[in-house]
């Protein structure tokens, strides 16, 4: 559940399934900042996702590229864009640069995987912090 740290009003589920509403400023000092934590976790994890998506684009073209380099003779003319123009090259040079660049956003598509599995283990536990320190049920596990 997202919870916001800052002037709207909060509702949390207590244990016997009472909701409570807390606008922030009747909120402890603690319990705000963990309330910052969260929201800069949740906003944190949204970048992570955004720039996981644009770079699993980047990949399945770069892949394609590959693909289609592979069945085109060796003496074929091929064009790279360079900016706004198009650059004649040898294939086997665009072959060579499209697969390093392959390597390059596998390798930046794990790091982005680790940052995303510890950006989610550290706001699932800062909520059931929150939510034990609130006297409610913790957030139920997601798959």
């Amino acid at each position: 559940m997202p919870l916001s740290p800052q002037g709207a009003a909060t509702t949390i589920k207590g244990e016997r399934g009472n909701r409570f509403n807390m606008s922030s400023e009747r909120l402890p000092p603690k319990i705000q900042e963990q309330l910052a934590k969260i929201q800069q976790l949740q906003n944190t994890l949204q970048s992570l996702l955004i720039q996981k998506q644009r770079l699993e684009l980047e990949l399945s073209e770069t892949e394609r590229a590959l693909k289609a380099l592979e069945s085109i003779p060796e003496d074929a003319k091929v064009y790279k864009a360079v900016g706004t123009i198009l650059v004649e090259k040898s294939r086997d040079e665009v072959f060579k640069e499209l697969s390093e660049r392959k390597e390059f956003l596998e390798m930046r598509s794990k790091v982005l995987a680790r940052q995303e599995t510890k950006t989610r283990e550290r706001l699932t536990a800062l909520q059931r912090s929150l939510q034990r320190e609130l006297g409610a049920s913790p957030p139920e596990e997601s798959p």
